[in-house]
């Protein structure tokens, strides 16, 4: 059986909790609400007891070097999270911190691989090749490379380590996000909508919306039934996480 889900949603950051909490319940949405830093991790986990959600342990970065004295949290809580994210390298917007973004991951992989059995959600905006070659092919969990945007060759690189990839509405409706889309094997596409920050047509729609207009273009676009695709999106989904 079939059901929904979304890999990338950040709940804390919705206008209304409340009202996106009472969506991932009607419709029965597993849900992986990624965090910005440790102390909103904490903040959230301590607010959310529901079946469908699991809160994972952040730090984004691109808030890496404004935030640094939350770095000792982030370690202490990584032992307790089986789910971490949002983190990543991001050398876009941030690029005056790349040495720091890079120790941190570094650091930040190596606990996670000696830990083991861990999720991670990672960001890689113009920092792909950096992001795969710190991992590697031997990580001792799972990997999902949120919103991909790096080159083939790093793709082919991440495809061939057994990475996962989270497909969001925007990168369907892009030719970059496209290009991408279309070397990914279909066993290891995964569904998220990076909610609030990926709009349908200028407007913020629900996160039900969002996955089902994503699941309708893929489908379209990987030239296979919506329900086949259903049906393959939950398989990749179970095979990575454990709800």
């Amino acid at each position: 059986m079939h059901k929904l889900y979304d890999t990338h949603f950040h709940l804390d950051l919705q206008k209304s909790k409340v009202e996106a909490i009472a969506e991932i319940e009607q419709n029965k949405i597993y849900t992986i609400a990624v965090t910005n830093l440790p102390p909103l991790y904490e903040k959230l986990k301590n607010e959310i007891d529901n079946k469908y959600v699991r809160v994972a342990l952040g730090f984004h970065p691109e808030l890496l070097n404004q935030y640094q004295k939350y770095i000792p949290q982030m370690w202490s809580l990584l032992s307790e999270a089986k789910y971490i994210g949002e983190v990543g390298i991001d050398l876009k917007t941030s690029k005056d911190s790349k040495n720091l973004q890079i120790s941190f991951f570094e650091e930040l992989i190596t606990r996670c691989n000696n830990y083991g059995n861990k999720v991670l959600t990672i960001h890689s905006r113009l920092a792909a090749h950096e992001v795969v070659s710190i991992i590697g092919g031997n990580f001792n969990g799972k990997i999902i490379l949120h919103w991909y945007s790096g080159s083939k060759q790093v793709l082919m690189n991440a495809i061939n380590n057994g990475y996962y990839f989270s497909i969001n509405y925007a990168m369907l409706n892009s030719e970059s996000g496209r290009k991408v889309v279309e070397n990914i094997p279909n066993d290891k596409l995964l569904i998220e909508t990076d909610s609030p920050f990926v709009n349908i047509e200028g407007t913020k729609y629900s996160q039900l919306i969002q996955i089902k207009k994503t699941i309708e273009i893929l489908a379209q676009f990987k030239n296979i039934s919506i329900d086949e695709l259903k049906i393959l999106l939950w398989n990749n989904f179970i095979s990575v996480i454990t709800f």
